[in-house]
């Protein structure tokens, strides 16, 4: 197939990544070639760091990057897409505009996902002439590695649209499973009740975040912690979600005040390169100032 995969950042170049892997022609597309340039370049290097743990082969890697092309141009990259799948910022409003402006770019037959989430497909679907069309395919970061891809069936899905994810899924190595469009679908929900507890014990002062984070990948094998994963995906994306979730569902998904505090003094993990966590060259070296006296000798 044709695959267009809107927005090169964190998911996008994953779903890129992943989707060219496959043997499926891929168009990356950004607003800005620097983004797209990024983009390309992180697919690379993922490839290079499977080459080196004899994971991909350096002819696979070649093979892969050959099938990826990347454009700033809409029309370009969605013109001929059997599929489009948009990873742009998770914002209801930008979604939707995307999805209207791929809509009237594309053939009668191509399928539209989104890469949302916990944003509501039915309205993400709505912005569509013909909604039955779309569909949610949420995935997880790390892309090229995390096997779960959610996906999410819109109100006004039908069940060949359906069927389309859940052979595409399948066909790029991945585990799907279907869930009705909810506040937050499954795992965010799940995910996000955890993560936003584990910041509330921060709040409270019940332990340092590497503590926290030890006893979930120890006491529960989780691969990451829940403070750390937070940084990973963004804590201006944690924020987001929270909100979402706490206009949709109620209290309990209230934002912690330091979470917000956090976000608002531009703190956003892992990409900004301070969170919860210090970050140099994608690697934790630290705690953020405030929590160094909670680290005790474990440092």
């Amino acid at each position: 197939m044709k695959v267009a995969v809107l927005g090169a950042g964190t998911m996008g170049h994953g779903i890129a990544q992943v989707t060219a892997m496959a043997g499926h022609e891929v168009t990356l597309r950004d607003i800005e070639q620097e983004f797209v340039d990024n983009g390309i370049e992180s697919i690379s290097a993922n490839l290079q760091g499977g080459v080196e743990r004899d994971k991909v082969t350096a002819e696979e890697k070649q093979a892969t990057l050959d099938r990826i092309s990347g454009t700033t141009d809409l029309e370009t990259a969605v013109g001929d897409a059997d599929m489009v799948v948009e990873a742009v910022p998770e914002e209801m409003d930008i979604k939707r505009t995307t999805f209207s402006d791929v809509e009237a770019l594309v053939s009668d037959d191509t399928i539209i996902g989104s890469n949302t989430s916990s944003l509501s497909l039915t309205e993400i679907a709505s912005a569509l002439d013909n909604p039955s069309r779309a569909v949610g395919l949420h995935f997880f970061n790390p892309v090229h590695i995390m096997k779960l891809v959610e996906i999410v069936v819109p109100e006004q899905a039908d069940r060949e649209t359906v069927k389309f994810a859940d052979e595409f899924v399948e066909d790029i190595g991945k585990v799907g499973v279907e869930v009705r469009d909810s506040p937050g679908f499954a795992s965010s929900r799940l995910g996000v009740s955890l993560g936003v507890e584990a910041i509330r014990m921060l709040q409270e002062g019940v332990a340092s975040p590497r503590d926290i984070d030890a006893a979930m990948e120890l006491g529960y094998n989780h691969p990451m912690g829940p403070i750390e994963l937070g940084d990973v995906v963004g804590l201006d994306v944690r924020l987001d979600i929270l909100e979402h979730l706490r206009e949709e569902l109620g209290e309990r998904f209230r934002p912690p005040q330091i979470l917000r505090q956090k976000v608002r003094a531009g703190k956003l993990g892992k990409k900004t390169g301070e969170g919860f966590y210090v970050w140099e060259d994608g690697e934790i070296v630290g705690v953020s100032g405030e929590y160094d006296q909670n680290e005790g000798d474990g440092e």
